[in-house]
């Protein structure tokens, strides 16, 4: 007997130091009820630990002893009691558990998921800063800080890279809430922790050039040169064919027809046993509308010769027109795959990991093939490349429900179809998709789902937020709640790049590498005067040009 009363000494000695809020009242699977005492919270709201000041409210939390382990839970919703005077009901989801400190009472070796859940009439404590820097603090895997854990003062927020790569991510905010800004953040970062890494951003609206000066390779219209000859026919057919309904597939079959032709022209098909239409093998366009003319003066065809007109006609246009240059120029003929390959994909790298693909110049009926056919390199690259040592790539998507929207705004497209594919598929080959979205609403069901780990700033739009709240599982329910109160530049992050639900105050980034969308301030700029004509004079020079 004498031996065992040390320890409860100590122990009483911890409980001291343990801030009582309440009870437990009510037990569920996920989740349960607890009652909290008003006048014990309101006491702690002056105390110098900004994580005890903030306990007992909605996004906080709490945790209850079940034996030698605490359990840690997040306060959802909050009602006054009102059977019971100065009496608090709050509903709480359980985030995890961790091991009890003997001698200080302190969590430790803190993880996912509940084994022992607490009896009704257990007693609720605040958390203090010490327990939630035992909860946040980042284990020996690979991570990056991104900044700070609301509502502490100096606890840091990470994200394990493998965890948050491996299984995809998304990044959801609406306008004005520091979005691109947060992905250069949280890029610059993965770029520090691997300069030999391989990124390929597509960037609809030319902002991160400027962010990635220093550690990227910058790509557009004038330097992409992205040969034609590497669309698969799927592609082909959104590029080439303009007519709907039965009309498009007569188009089709005459167009798979001839480009097998054409392709087959090429010595390096000799090589190859059997051809097929989507073999990334160069033609010379003139052969094709050759071929297609020479198809048209067939007598044995089924069709009259409009379908051959039109599709003549639009490839030649398409050769004509200086704003496809960067894609369907003459000069891209020659077989140029494996140097195209190695500049987007960074292989090697050389100390510039991320490759930005501004495709703001790209004339807007071809942006979704552009993008299409990016995508689906990185895809088939990885899908062939297995045999041989790893290279994982990592596939960023600015403005994505443009490309991936949902059935009730647009139809299928061959930029769709890839990146749906990317999302079910991708980690298995060594492929990750990072989504960034204004309109999570607006994108294809099912897709947001697939996305592992969750990074939502404030959302304005309560479309968007159920959207997001459907995807985000049970565990981050209490922090959904929160989104629209979000303050720029704060974000709630769930799912497999962290160890629980966190809300994190972002850091600030060095100005040069900031991308370029900060919103123009009005009453500063209607100030300024002057130069107008020369302004108007290279602006409408650079407009009839095509050029930036």
């Amino acid at each position: 007997m004498a031996q065992s009363s040390p320890p409860r000494k100590t122990h009483e000695a911890a409980e001291s130091t343990l801030h009582a809020i309440g009870t437990v009242i009510e037990i569920a699977g996920s989740g349960s009820q607890v009652s909290l005492a008003a006048d014990k919270v309101n006491t702690l709201l002056q105390h110098p630990d900004p994580a005890i000041a903030n306990a007992g409210q909605v996004g906080s939390q709490i945790k209850i002893r079940v034996g030698n382990v605490w359990l840690l839970a997040s306060i959802r919703t909050q009602r006054l009691d009102l059977t019971k005077a100065n009496t608090i009901l709050a509903q709480v989801d359980f985030l995890g558990e961790g091991d009890e400190e003997r001698l200080t009472g302190k969590i430790y070796n803190f993880r996912r998921g509940v084994t022992r859940y607490p009896v009704p009439g257990s007693e609720v404590f605040a958390v203090s800063s010490t327990d939630l820097k035992q909860v946040y603090a980042a284990d020996s895997r690979a991570h990056v800080e991104i900044g700070t854990v609301f509502p502490t003062r100096d606890i840091r927020g990470s994200l394990y890279v493998d965890a948050m790569l491996g299984k995809h991510f998304a990044l959801l905010g609406s306008t004005g809430t520091g979005k691109s800004t947060s992905a250069a953040l949280i890029l610059h970062r993965i770029c520090d922790i691997a300069p030999e890494g391989h990124i390929v951003m597509v960037d609809p609206h030319g902002e991160y050039s400027a962010a990635f000066k220093g550690n990227g390779a910058l790509y557009d219209v004038n330097n992409l040169a992205l040969p034609y000859w590497m669309m698969n026919f799927a592609e082909h057919c959104e590029v080439f064919i303009t007519s709907t309904g039965d009309e498009r597939q007569i188009d089709a079959d005459i167009l798979a027809k001839c480009l097998l032709q054409a392709r087959g022209k090429n010595r390096i098909a000799e090589s190859i046993g059997k051809l097929t239409v989507d073999a990334p093998i160069p033609y010379l366009l003139s052969d094709l509308t050759n071929i297609i003319q020479n198809e048209m003066g067939k007598l044995d065809k089924a069709t009259n010769t409009a379908p051959f007109m039109r599709l003549k006609g639009k490839i030649e246009e398409m050769k004509a027109d200086p704003r496809y240059n960067f894609m369907f120029s003459g000069m891209l003929v020659g077989d140029t795959m494996t140097e195209f390959l190695s500049k987007i994909f960074r292989l090697p790298s050389q100390g510039k990991p991320i490759s930005i693909i501004d495709v703001s110049a790209v004339p807007s009926d071809i942006t979704s093939t552009v993008v299409a056919v990016l995508s689906r390199l990185v895809f088939d690259y990885a899908i062939w490349s297995r045999n041989e040592p790893q290279r994982p790539i990592l596939l960023v998507c600015e403005e994505a429900h443009r490309y991936i929207p949902s059935d009730r705004v647009a139809g299928s497209s061959a930029v769709r179809t890839i990146l749906e594919r990317i999302a079910k598929e991708g980690r298995k080959y060594g492929v990750s998709l990072g989504l960034i979205t204004q309109r999570p609403s607006d994108l294809a069901e099912g897709v947001l789902s697939q996305c592992g780990t969750i990074i939502s700033m404030r959302l304005n739009n309560d479309r968007d937020q159920a959207y997001v709240r459907a995807a985000m599982p049970e565990g981050a329910r209490g922090f959904l709640d929160s989104i629209p109160a979000l303050r720029n530049r704060e974000c709630i992050i769930c799912g497999e790049g962290v160890s629980i639900p966190i809300r994190v105050a972002l850091d600030t980034l060095e100005e040069q590498k900031r991308p370029a969308s900060e919103d123009p301030l009005f009453s500063v700029l209607w100030q300024e005067t002057g130069g107008e004509e020369d302004i108007l004079d290279r602006v409408v020079r650079r407009w009839r040009s095509q050029g930036r």
